[in-house]
Order: C-alpha cells, then structure tokens, then sequence
C-alpha cells in the first residue's frame, strides 16, 4: 500500500512557474513507476507525464512536453513536477499515482493515487 500526498499547488500567472511535490509513504517507493495527471472541470482526465523506478526514464503529455519536467529523490520518498511557462489551458486539479509496473503512460495502470492539488493560470 502507498500513500500519496500532493502539494505546491496555487494560483499563477500565464508565463509562471510551479513546482508539485507528492510525498509517498511506505520504504518501497523505488519499486513504483510514479505519474502525474491532471483533470480540468467537465474534462477527463489527461496524462502529463511519468518516471521510471530509477529515474532514467520520463514520458510527456503532448501539451505540457518541453514545458514540464517530473523528478523523483527515492531518498526522500518524493517525486516532483516542475511547470514553466504555464497557460491557462493548464489549470486542473493535479494528481500524483503509482504503478507498482514498469513505468506506465495510461491511468488504468496506476494503483495509488493522491488526493490531488489545485493548479489555476490566470491570463
């Protein structure tokens, strides 16, 4: 079981930057490929990016590619998603997940999710 808990969300201008956190509990959080989705209201869900077990590995979403870079410090059970030159496309509720499988781009393989954290880009 992993506990998920996102944080660093808020209120920004176009042209700004974020940096999320989501902090995973449990002493196995190498052993899980970690995602970020984002969710815009009346909207599905849509995938922004994952990283592998180790961190070699990442996968972008179309719109947030050369944009969004996701980190993860196994040491510190935590996995980061840094957001520049934010639009106001990108305002969701964001959610942190993991896979116990290799890294994964689909939400359906995602077991453990977060509660998620507001984004909002004001024009």
């Amino acid at each position: 079981q992993v506990q998920l808990v996102e944080s660093g969300g808020g209120l920004v201008q176009a042209g700004g930057s974020l940096r999320l956190s989501c902090a995973a509990s449990g002493r196995t959080f190498s052993q899980y490929a970690m995602g970020w989705f984002r969710q815009a209201p009346g909207m599905e869900r849509e995938f922004v990016a994952a990283i592998s077990r180790g961190g070699s590995t990442a996968y972008y979403g179309d719109s947030v590619k050369g944009r969004f870079t996701i980190s993860r410090d196994n040491a510190k059970n935590t996995v980061y998603l840094q957001m520049h030159s934010l639009k106001p496309e990108d305002t969701a509720v964001y959610y942190c997940a993991a896979t116990p499988r290799i890294i994964r781009t689909l939400e359906s393989f995602f077991d453990y999710w977060g509660q998620g954290t507001q984004v909002t880009v004001s024009s």
